[in-house]
């Protein structure tokens, strides 16, 4: 399959980044394709701004220059896996903006049968997908992003059901600062094995 990884994390030597190594390394040693895209690396702007907001609905005027190299490659992909942080119990800016500018009407989703281009029934347009996978870390522990309803892995899951009928694959290592070395490197390891078998 062709699998596109879309990392987010601005630290070059985080544990976060060695995840993302993990992945690719995971995804190529099962014979994958790769497209990988650092967001960070590649200073991808992750402000929508008044003029994409204004034509949000407007399909195929949505898709300006500066995202449509970003939609190919969301488009080409077969598969796709996002790897990230969690802060503040939620995504990375860089990443939601990257949701916010990529993930258009016509693109991965249309309204179908309203009055206008902004009402109807919401159909899934990412079909050439048939796989989905997060891997991420979280500050705090399983027990406190419970009580906090963990937003990323709820999100993660419902988007997956929405828009691939399926639930993505969910690698999350909690408490991280609390692990030791080889709960990290058990992690890291249990990430590429899991891409080499996706």
């Amino acid at each position: 399959m062709r699998v596109h990884v879309v990392h987010a994390h601005p630290v070059e030597t985080s544990y976060n980044r060695s995840l993302f190594h993990a992945v690719v390394d995971g995804l190529k040693a099962g014979g994958h394709e790769v497209d990988a895209l650092n967001l960070y690396d590649e200073d991808f702007p992750a402000t929508l701004s008044r003029e994409e907001r204004l034509n949000y609905h407007e399909v195929p005027g949505n898709i300006t220059p500066a995202v449509a190299p970003y939609v190919e490659r969301l488009k080409a992909a077969e598969a796709l896996v996002f790897v990230h942080p969690v802060w503040n119990y939620g995504y990375p800016a860089i990443l939601k903006g990257y949701f916010d500018r990529i993930f258009l009407p016509g693109v991965s989703f249309t309204l179908e049968g309203g009055r206008d281009n902004q009402s109807g029934t919401l159909v899934p347009g990412l079909r050439n997908i048939r796989k989905a996978a997060f891997v991420t870390t979280y500050g705090g522990n399983r027990w406190r992003s419970f009580l906090m309803g963990d937003p990323p892995r709820r999100l993660a899951n419902r988007w997956g059901w929405v828009t691939f009928g399926s639930r993505p694959k969910y690698l999350a290592l909690y408490d991280m600062n609390n692990n030791g070395e080889d709960e990290l490197k058990g992690f890291i390891a249990k990430v590429r094995a899991e891409m080499a078998r996706f």
